[in-house]
């Protein structure tokens, strides 16, 4: 084999078909804003809430301040690299392939099972409504309708993310402004509660630091779905625009979606309400406040944000796919690009999230909890690798391009490192609690697994 051949790259699939830029400045602005506020939000809380108490609001904000330093450190990276592959190329390019393929796949594997877990919850509201109708039916109705929508065209991802998201700021907004209107007794029809529900049934802590621990966890996977926006960004008309814009609004919508929905329910309601759990935070805390009707309509709200979750880890699981494949680290056949579209990569994630669904009917007793265990701390994986990919790519880009540095970590290096002990010290808590062990462990061994994977695949592509 000659020399000319050893040292050409692989050609991307259809590199003469590449990915379209068919989002819209309007379409990434929804999806930054509207991206935040995710199904774990509105449906996973409660847990949290009935776990943690009041303190909750804690919980929230200290996991809220590592998400926007990991936020900050993945827009430096986008802005500077705009890709589909997001962290995955950030990372293959500051680490090495195997980092890339690691990170990479762990998350397809993550998005493709939300996908069937969302279709689920949401299947499992609309039989609310519609009591006798199967599930698996509403299901595969759901992913049918966003499979096709992904595979016509990107603006199609758009314009649903972008009503979807219309809809969810809208909800959140007006159910954080009757709130503070209750809290301050000014709502009509309604006493302020003061703070008895803060400092009443056991008070601020009432679990004390085990339960804050507990809360914790949970408020730090409700904030999964964030890095959706920067794999976007690379189809968008201007990708270095609309990550700076998105990264640089986080810390506002953070607190204010997350940190201050949590004050005002927890302040509204009593943390130990059955309703917080059943029902859900936001309906128990309309429903607390008496408004007729209130309850059901946050009940479509949460059906909007599960589809959304939906549309957008299909469109998201796609690009990653496509990415690693680009980058010949993965089958080729998921690169094929047709008007823009990785057609066969959407089918894919679909099929696999589907299979998903089947699992929890076929087999609820093993199969699926272990699938469900294997992505619970994936989204942390992914975390570090962004953040020692954006320690290492910091000074390579201020020495090479320090004009590609658009958006700039805060007081790097020393918040990074900050970010990293958070991270561990998560890992930490998780150890120590019995449910969140299994996760951790299950976890670590897909990571180990993938990152021998994706080294012996760097191996062989460098002995070719």
């Amino acid at each position: 084999m000659s020399r000319t051949t050893l040292d050409t790259p692989p050609a991307a699939p259809d590199a003469h078909a590449p990915l379209s830029h068919g989002l819209k400045q309007r379409h990434l602005s929804m999806i930054a804003l509207g991206g935040v506020i995710g199904a774990g939000l509105f449906v996973g809380s409660g847990a949290g809430i009935a776990a943690a108490g009041p303190s909750i609001v804690i919980a929230y904000a200290v996991s809220g301040l590592l998400v926007m330093l990991v936020m900050r450190m993945l827009g430096e990276m986008s802005a500077a690299y705009p890709s589909s592959g997001s962290f995955s190329a950030h990372a293959e390019r500051a680490i090495g392939p195997w980092a890339g393929f690691t990170a990479g796949w762990s998350f397809w594997v993550l998005l493709c099972t939300a996908v069937g877990l969302e279709g689920i919850g949401a299947a499992k509201i609309v039989t609310g409504w519609l009591p006798g109708t199967p599930e698996w039916a509403w299901v595969a109705l759901f992913m049918v309708v966003f499979c096709v929508a992904n595979l016509a065209a990107v603006k199609n991802f758009g314009e649903f993310e972008f009503w979807f998201a219309a809809l969810k700021v809208g909800a959140i907004s007006l159910f954080l402004v009757l709130g503070v209107l209750a809290v301050a007794g000014v709502l009509p029809g309604t006493d302020s509660p003061g703070t008895s529900n803060l400092t009443g049934q056991g008070g601020f802590l009432p679990h004390g630091s085990e339960g804050l621990v507990v809360g914790l966890l949970a408020s730090v996977f409700a904030y999964g779905g964030l890095e959706t926006v920067t794999i976007a960004a690379a189809e968008s008309q201007n990708p270095v625009q609309g990550v700076a814009r998105a990264v640089r609004t986080a810390m506002w919508r953070i607190a204010l979606f997350y940190i201050g929905s949590m004050a005002v329910i927890v302040t509204l309601v009593p943390w130990d309400s059955k309703e917080v759990v059943e029902k859900g935070p936001y309906v128990a805390a309309l429903d607390h406040l008496g408004i007729p009707g209130a309850g059901q309509l946050m009940n479509v709200v949460v059906f909007v944000a599960l589809l959304s979750a939906m549309n957008a880890n299909i469109y998201g699981s796609s690009r990653i796919a496509y990415s690693l494949v680009e980058r010949g680290q993965g089958p080729r056949a998921l690169g094929r690009v047709s008007a823009g579209v990785p057609r066969v990569a959407v089918f894919v994630s679909c099929v696999f999230g589907f299979v998903c669904v089947l699992l929890s009917y076929w087999r609820p007793d093993d199969v699926f909890p272990w699938l469900l265990n294997m992505i619970g701390a994936v989204i942390l994986v992914v975390w570090i690798f962004i953040a020692v990919s954006q320690l290492l790519l910091r000074r390579r880009v201020e020495r090479e391009a320090p004009e590609k540095l658009v958006v700039r970590m805060w007081l790097f290096p020393a918040l990074t490192w900050v970010a990293l002990a958070g991270m561990a010290a998560i890992f930490v808590l998780m150890a120590r609690q019995p449910d969140t062990r299994v996760q951790l462990y299950s976890t670590g061994g897909m990571t180990l697994f993938l990152a021998a994977v994706g080294y012996a695949w760097q191996r062989a592509r460098a002995a070719r």
